[in-house]
């Protein structure tokens, strides 16, 4: 049986990537970083390992954007669509934005992370369990 290709791309469709599946993880993310450069409440992220992803189209227009220390995040040049997240922490994986995606995944949602430094206004009712502290994947009590 042949691997689902998992496909995305910027909303105006100059930049295009792949994914081999199994996605490793999925979280929303709710730090202030995320919160700031998608202007939402959280992000949802999968992980992917390197890998398994392949730039299909508009690596010209991929800008980077050193976020943190450790983190450099990518967008569209044109569009402006957030895409992709790298860490220095996790080099061998690439963090990708799950709205960006063309075709189903095959990992739901799992935790929310950073969840501590959550927008206070914003409200979550599901029971995916909360993870925070210094490293955002700490259980909360």
């Amino acid at each position: 049986m042949a691997e689902q290709e998992i496909t995305g791309r910027c909303f105006c469709g100059a930049i295009r990537y792949r994914v081999r599946p199994p996605i490793g993880f999925c979280a929303h993310c709710h730090c202030s970083m995320c919160r700031r450069t998608h202007g939402a409440a959280y992000t949802t992220w999968v992980a992917v390992p390197r890998a398994q992803f392949e730039l299909l189209a508009g690596g010209d227009r991929l800008v980077r954007f050193h976020s943190s220390e450790q983190g450099t995040r990518s967008f569209c040049s044109t569009c402006g669509s957030r895409l992709f997240c790298d860490n220095t922490q996790h080099p061998d994986v690439i963090d990708i934005v799950l709205a960006n995606f063309d075709t189903p995944v095959d990992c739901a949602p799992q935790a929310h992370i950073y969840f501590d430094d959550r927008a206070p206004w914003a409200s979550v009712d599901d029971k995916l369990p909360r993870l925070g502290g210094a490293t955002g994947l700490e259980p909360l009590k």
